[in-house]
C-alpha cells in the first residue's frame, strides 16, 4: 500500500512539473479558421458597428483574404449614424472606427458637424467614458500626413491604400482640442495612487480596466494637443503604469495578467478583457510620448503568453481582445519591446529513430524572428530536478526549416520525461524581449527491451516449481497451465531502456479473468530490473467466489515513454477450487451489454392475409368493354329515330323547365349507376352527439329502402360510435326508433334516412 501511494505521489509531482512548464503555440491558421466561424454576418451586415470593427480588425490582423464582404450595407449604416444627430459619442466612435478599415465615402460637411459636436462633449466632460469616446473620435478624424490616423491604428498603416476621397475628407493635420492640458489634468485627476484610475470623481472604487481606458484617452489629448504637454505630468503617468505592473498577477507557467477587483460594474470583465484594455492604454500612451518606460521584459513576454495560453476562445469578443492584444504588442517596436515565442515542433523525441531536440522561433502572430543566438541553458529530469544531464549548448540554426537544433543527444539522455531550459539572446535587445529563459517540456521514447519473461506454478509447501513455461512477450505465443487452490501463479520478466538502465513503467497490471466475466486484477511490483507477481490460490479462494473453471491471463505493461507498450493475452490457466461452502460470498451481478439493451431489436416481420384471386387482366378490361355496349346502342337508336335538337326552347322560362326536366332525368341515372356500383362517400363530422359515446366518422350508403311507404332506392348516413358494455343497432325512420338489438360487441351504429 505504502509503495503503490509513494508511486502516485511521483506521478502527480511529475504531471504538477510538467503542467508549470507549458508550451505557447503562436498564432496560426486554427485562429483565421475560427475567425470565420466567430465572425459571420446576418444579410450582408453584423448586429452592430462595434461587432462590425472587430471582425473586420481581426481579419486584417490576421491576414484573411476571403473575407466576407460588408462594405455596402455598412458604409450605410456609418454614413447614416455620422449623419445624425441623435448619435451618442460611443455611437460616432464605431462608425468612426469602421470608416478607418472601410474608407466609406462622406462628405467633408458632415465632419465638420461632428468635430464641433466632439469638442463641445470633451470640453462639458466629467466622466472617464464621456472623455473616451469623444477624444477617441477626434483622434480618428485627425490625420497625419494625409494618411497616418493618430490614434488607434498600427503604425504598419498603409498611406498609399488611403483613397483621394478619404483624405479630402478627414485630411484635419491642424484639427486640436482646446486647453488640452487642463482636459489631460483633468484625466489624470481620476487616478489611485497604485495606478489604477475611477470611472468618476464620486466613485471611490478604482478599476485596472479603466486605467486601460484612461491611459487611451490621455495618448488621444497628447495627439490632440496644440502644444506640447507639461512633461511632468507625462512623467507621473508612466510612473503610474509602472505602479500598475507591480500589481500585475502571475500563473505557475509564467504567463503575466491583470484582474479585476471592482465588484459593482455593469458586467462582468475578466482577466482577458482587463488584460487587453491595459495592453491597448499602455501601447496608445507610449506611441504618442517621447522617452521610454522600463518595463520588465519578463512581464511583457508573460502578458504575449496569457494571451497564447487561452488557446482559440469560442466568443467573438474575447477572440478579438485576443488577436487585438497580441497585434499591438507585436507592432509597436518603437516603445514596447516586441515578446518572441519559443515552441517546438514536437514534443517527443524517439531515440529509437534517433530524434535530436528542435525549437522554433515566432513573434506572438506567427511571423519569423530575427536572427538569433539560441543556447540550451540546462536539461534535467523530472525525478531529479537538481541532477542537471545538459548543460550550456548552443543550437544550431536550420535556415531551410526555420529552426534550431541540438546536434545529437549525449549518452547520458535516456527515455524519461525532461526539462529543457532554453535562451533566446539578440543583437537588438532593445527590441525584442530576450535574455528571459524558457522551460520546455520533454518526452524521450525508446523501445523498452522485455526479457526473461516466463510464468510458473509453485507447490504451496515447497515453492518447488510444477510447471515452467518461458514467454516471448514481443510475440504471440500463449501457454496452457492447470493449477489447484494448493498451488501458487508466479510471473516474471525484466525491462530494459534502450541505454541499458533499468525501466519502471507507470503501469503493470495482471489480470485474470473468469468464464463467468469476473476479473481480478493485480499490480506487478518490482525490485530493480526485475517484474515479480506471486499469486498464493489459497489465500484467494474467497476473492475468487469459489468459482473452477478456466481464467484468461492478461498482462498490461504501458508508459508514456514506452513506444512498444503492450496489452497481451498470454495464456489461461485450468483452476481447479473446492465447492463454495453455504455461506460463501457470491459473485458480483456482471453489467449488462447497454448495446443489448438499448441496441436495435430484431425485425418484426407482418404476416399479412393472402390476396384473392382475381380474373385475368386481359378478361376484365374485355367485360369492361362490353359495358359499353348498352350505351352505343342507345346512342345508335337515337339516331335511327332521327333525335331533332333544333326545336329546343330559347325563350328563358321554357329553356329553364326544359333544363330542368333534363336535369332530372340525368340525376335519376346518376342516382341508378351509384346504387349499381355501390359507392361508399366518407363523410367528416357527426351528426349525433350522444354521452358515452366515442365518434369514429361516418359515410353515406345508396342502397335499396325495405319501406313499403318509400321509393325503392335511397340514400342512409351511417355513423359509427364506440360504447362500452353494448353494442346497439338503431334506424330511425322519420324521428321514431326502428329496431334495437343488444350484443357484447363495443360499438354503435345510427342509420338515418335523408
Amino acid at each position: 500500500m505504502a509503495r503503490s501511494l509513494a508511486g502516485f505521489l511521483v506521478l502527480i509531482l511529475t504531471i504538477s512539473i510538467c503542467e508549470a512548464a507549458s508550451i505557447f503555440q503562436p498564432i496560426s491558421d486554427s485562429h483565421r479558421s475560427a475567425a470565420l466561424d466567430l465572425f459571420k454576418p446576418v444579410d450582408g451586415s453584423f448586429s452592430s458597428l462595434e461587432e462590425t470593427y472587430e471582425a473586420l480588425r481581426t481579419f486584417d490582423i490576421l491576414g484573411i483574404k476571403k473575407k466576407p464582404d460588408v462594405s455596402t450595407a455598412t458604409c450605410g449604416t456609418v454614413s447614416k449614424t455620422l449623419g445624425s444627430s441623435s448619435s451618442t459619442p460611443k455611437d460616432l466612435f464605431d462608425a468612426l472606427r469602421v470608416n478607418s478599415i472601410l474608407k466609406c465615402k462622406i462628405n467633408a460637411e458632415v465632419f465638420e458637424g461632428i468635430i464641433s459636436r466632439l469638442q463641445a462633449a470633451v470640453s462639458g466632460a466629467s466622466l472617464l467614458l464621456d472623455f473616451y469616446y469623444p477624444i477617441g473620435s477626434l483622434g480618428l478624424i485627425k490625420l497625419l500626413e494625409g494618411g497616418v490616423i493618430a490614434f488607434y491604428t498600427s503604425p504598419d498603416f498603409d498611406k498609399s491604400s488611403i483613397d483621394p476621397l478619404m483624405q479630402d475628407q478627414t485630411s484635419k493635420a491642424d484639427l486640436h482640442i482646446s486647453d488640452a492640458e487642463g482636459i489631460f489634468r483633468s484625466i489624470k485627476a481620476l487616478s489611485q495612487s497604485d495606478g489604477r484610475w475611477r470611472y468618476s470623481s464620486n466613485n471611490p472604487e478604482s478599476s485596472t480596466f479603466a486605467a486601460g481606458i484612461a491611459l487611451e484617452a490621455l495618448a488621444g489629448v497628447v495627439s490632440l494637443a496644440s502644444s506640447e504637454i507639461d512633461q511632468f505630468m507625462i512623467g507621473t503617468v508612466k510612473n503610474d503604469i509602472l505602479k500598475l505592473f507591480d500589481s500585475i498577477e502571475k500563473y505557475d507557467d509564467g504567463a503575466f495578467y491583470f484582474d479585476e477587483k471592482v465588484v459593482n460594474v455593469p458586467e462582468h470583465l475578466g482577466p482577458l478583457s482587463t488584460s487587453s484594455s491595459v495592453v491597448r492604454g499602455l501601447t496608445a500612451f507610449t506611441t504618442v510620448t517621447t522617452g521610454s518606460l522600463d518595463l520588465p521584459g519578463d512581464k511583457i513576454l508573460g502578458l504575449a503568453k496569457f494571451f497564447l495560453g487561452i488557446g482559440i476562445p469560442g466568443d467573438a469578443k474575447d477572440f478579438f481582445n485576443q488577436i487585438d492584444s497580441l497585434a499591438f504588442l507585436e507592432s509597436n517596436r518603437r516603445v514596447v519591446s516586441i515578446p518572441l515565442i519559443l515552441s517546438p515542433p514536437s514534443t517527443v523525441i524517439s531515440l529509437t529513430k534517433k530524434e535530436n531536440l528542435k525549437v522554433k522561433v515566432n513573434t506572438v502572430l506567427g511571423s519569423k524572428a530575427p536572427p538569433l543566438t539560441v543556447k540550451l541553458v540546462r536539461a534535467y529530469s523530472t525525478s531529479s530536478k537538481d541532477t542537471s544531464i545538459i548543460d550550456n549548448k548552443e543550437l544550431s540554426f536550420d535556415p531551410e526549416g526555420a529552426v534550431y537544433f541540438l546536434d545529437a543527444l549525449p549518452d547520458s539522455v535516456d527515455v524519461g520525461n525532461y526539462i529543457f531550459v532554453v535562451l533566446l539572446d539578440s543583437e537588438h535587445k532593445d527590441l525584442y524581449v530576450t535574455g528571459t529563459l524558457t522551460h520546455v517540456p520533454i518526452y524521450i521514447t525508446g523501445l523498452i527491451k522485455i526479457g526473461n519473461a516466463e510464468i510458473a506454478v509453485l507447490d504451496s509447501d515447497l515453492g518447488s516449481i510444477e510447471t515452467q513455461r518461458e514467454l516471448d512477450l514481443s510475440g504471440e505465443n500463449t501457454v496452457s497451465l492447470s493449477a489447484n487452490h494448493l498451488q501458487k501463479l508466479r510471473l516474471s520478466f525484466q525491462l530494459t531502456t534502450p541505454r541499458g538502465s533499468a525501466f519502471k513503467p507507470h503501469q503493470a497490471f495482471l489480470k485474470l479473468r473468469h468464464e463467468t466475466k469476473v476479473e481480478h486484477v493485480y499490480l506487478v511490483g518490482n525490485s530493480g530490473k526485475k517484474f515479480e507477481i506471486i499469486l498464493d490460490f489459497l489465500g484467494l479462494v474467497e476473492k475468487f467466489f469459489y468459482l473452477s473453471g478456466k481464467y484468461d491471463i492478461q498482462l498490461t505493461v504501458g508508459d508514456v515513454v514506452m513506444e512498444n507498450s503492450l496489452l497481451r493475452d498470454i495464456g489461461h490457466v485450468e483452476l481447479d477450487i473446492p465447492e463454495a461452502p453455504e455461506k460463501a460470498p457470491r459473485p458480483p451481478l456482471q453489467a449488462v451489454d447497454p448495446y443489448s439493451r438499448y441496441g436495435p431489436k430484431a425485425e418484426i416481420s407482418h404476416i399479412f392475409r393472402v390476396p384473392e384471386k382475381h380474373p385475368p387482366k386481359e378478361l376484365s378490361l374485355t367485360f369492361l368493354g362490353l359495358t359499353f355496349l348498352p350505351l352505343i346502342g342507345f346512342l345508335i337508336g337515337l339516331l335511327q329515330l332521327g333525335v331533332n335538337l333544333k326545336n329546343f326552347p330559347t325563350s328563358s322560362v321554357p329553356a329553364t323547365f326544359a333544363i330542368l326536366f333534363h336535369v332530372g332525368i340525368a340525376a335519376v341515372l346518376l342516382l341508378y349507376g351509384l346504387f349499381w356500383l355501390k359507392v361508399r362517400l366518407l363523410l367528416v363530422g357527426s351528426i349525433h352527439d350522444i354521452e358515452g359515446t366515442q365518434f369514429l366518422g361516418s359515410f353515406l350508403d345508396v342502397r335499396r329502402t325495405q319501406d313499403p311507404f318509400a321509393s325503392g332506392l335511397g340514400i342512409i348516413q351511417v355513423e359509427i360510435r364506440l360504447r362500452m358494455k353494448e353494442f346497439l343497432f338503431e334506424c330511425c325512420l322519420l324521428g321514431k326508433q326502428y329496431g334495437h338489438f343488444g350484443s357484447s360487441f363495443v360499438g354503435l351504429v345510427l342509420v338515418n334516412y335523408i
